[in-house]
């Protein structure tokens, strides 16, 4: 026992978990039980939280049968057998991780190539082998996620047949199951190369003099502006073509938004023309329903005697101000989202609980929960500023004018504020919610599915932009930004 350890206040650093394992393997098992851990414990919070609510339930009202325990207990093994299986994440992230690594080593062994020994040895270290060795790992995890089937992806046709009587059924297979991660390693390759050349102009701007002001703008306000962009073509999308989005996604952007789906049916057929102001086309009961719900003046809704519809059908329900209603929402939004973020941030401090962190998690949750708040009161408000406030004014108060700005205008205004809300976030949180929200939003310009035999394509860009990001984090973790580069420094180190 050394000294240092009999000190008062010195600590031990407590062994890993994988100290035991052979240091060429443990990235490939740390990779392998994050990936489980990704997918399996957002499951089971959802299975125990409706265990619980089912349970509250059914000690409310006693006419409700009871759900049986077996079934939680087969829902449990699923989920804990569904993380294992071949061609799921888990095992995805272990051929990644760990084919990157294994093949580094062996490629340090016997050089790829003679001819390129001289590039392979760059500052000491093994760029060029490295990333071969990432992209050959890469191509091979991206084709095990996408040999498994999926019913999404898959189209069964009947065809004539000419050598047999009748009709055979043919199934059609589409790729684009795995664009999100493509999607998503493109978007950080980018990052990391754009961030390097402006980090490599910044040092050099700064070490002659010359840094400017607006150079300084700019460093500060790209994550924002990248959110906002982002954040305008989803809301967008959400809209009017929610198919563009992933489910879940589509789905809690619904539950944030609390709309009637009737308002945005309505905006819909504005777009495709379908309703007309000043013009009779049958689609008077859609926004009538809602009159009669809210007791509102059945003409509110009929296009050709309300020009525009009155923005208090918008509000629903709160009256016909339009800042009294964008308020109400952010007070609305942020309670919400208060219930969704402050148990998140309290789980964080239940390991090591005291005074600090307990305010920290407080506070981050406030935080949080005033930016969804804001984001979402800039959308409607956006909206309201469009119709009532400023469009008119601009654009005009007659038919036509009303028409251009409920098939578009309106809606753009929103999408183009809400995102802004970001800047209420703390200036590290930014970088992590702009370069998450990134891909989603070029996913809205690119087609879900695609024919199967371009997937080689997508294989392609994803294996060479996971290259990009493995080799700069192993040789400084730092240039791959936010918790990303965190991640991959903890997972990649020997």
């Amino acid at each position: 026992m050394t000294t240092s350890s009999l000190q008062p206040g010195s600590t031990r650093s407590r062994p890993k978990w994988d100290e035991a394992i052979p240091p060429v393997l443990r990235p490939l098992l740390r990779a392998y039980a994050l990936g489980y851990a990704s997918v399996v414990a957002p499951r089971l919070l959802t299975l125990v939280l409706q265990l619980v609510t089912r349970r509250s339930r059914d000690a409310s009202n006693t006419t409700i049968p009871k759900l049986p325990r077996e079934s939680f207990l087969v829902s449990l093994r699923r989920i804990l057998r569904g993380g294992l299986a071949l061609q799921r994440f888990p095992t995805f992230c272990a051929a990644l991780v760990g084919g990157s690594t294994l093949l580094d080593v062996l490629s340090r062994f016997q050089i790829f190539i003679s001819i390129l020994s001289f590039e392979i040895i760059i500052n000491g270290r093994h760029r060029l082998s490295r990333w071969i060795a990432t992209f050959v790992a890469a191509c091979l995890g991206l084709k095990l996620l996408q040999s498994r089937r999926s019913e999404r992806f898959e189209e069964t046709n009947p065809v004539k047949s000419e050598l047999t009587p009748g009709t055979i059924h043919h199934t059609t297979r589409y790729a684009g199951r795995t664009l999100d991660l493509s999607l998503f390693a493109v978007t950080r390759a980018l990052d990391v190369i754009v961030g390097g050349l402006w980090a490599r102009r910044r040092g050099r701007r700064l070490a002659s003099g010359r840094w400017t002001r607006v150079e300084s703008a700019i460093s500060n306000l790209t994550d924002p502006a990248i959110f906002a962009i982002s954040c305008s073509l989803i809301m967008w999308a959400w809209v009017y073509s929610p198919s563009s989005l992933p489910r879940a996604y589509d789905k809690w952007i619904s539950s944030a938004a609390a709309v009637d789906t009737r308002l945005i049916e309505a905006l819909k057929r504005f777009r495709t023309g379908e309703i007309r102001y000043q013009e009779d086309t049958g689609q008077a009961p859609l926004l009538q329903g809602m009159c009669l719900e809210y007791k509102w003046p059945l003409q509110w809704g009929d296009p050709a005697k309300a020009i525009p519809f009155p923005c208090e059908i918008v509000h629903m329900g709160c009256g016909p101000s339009c800042e009294y209603h964008a308020l109400s929402r952010c007070y609305r939004s942020c309670k919400w989202s208060m219930a969704m973020y402050l148990p998140l941030n309290l789980l964080l401090v239940v390991r090591h609980p005291n005074a600090k962190g307990l305010k920290t998690a407080l506070l981050s949750a406030c935080r949080s929960s005033a930016f969804l708040g804001s984001f979402i009161m800039l959308f409607y408000y956006g909206v309201c500023l469009a119709r009532t406030r400023v469009g008119p004014h601009l654009i005009g108060r007659n038919s036509t004018a009303c028409n251009k700005i409920d098939d578009g205008i309106c809606v753009g205004s929103g999408c183009f504020l809400c995102g802004w809300s970001i800047l209420l976030e703390a200036a590290g949180r930014r970088k992590d919610m702009a370069l998450f929200v990134a891909p989603r939003a070029m996913a809205t310009v690119l087609p879900r599915r695609y024919a199967w035999d371009k997937q080689w394509r997508e294989t392609v860009v994803f294996a060479a932009s996971t290259a990009v990001v493995f080799t700069c984090a192993l040789e400084d973790r730092k240039r791959v930004r936010g918790v990303l580069g965190n991640v991959l420094g903890t997972v990649l180190e020997a």
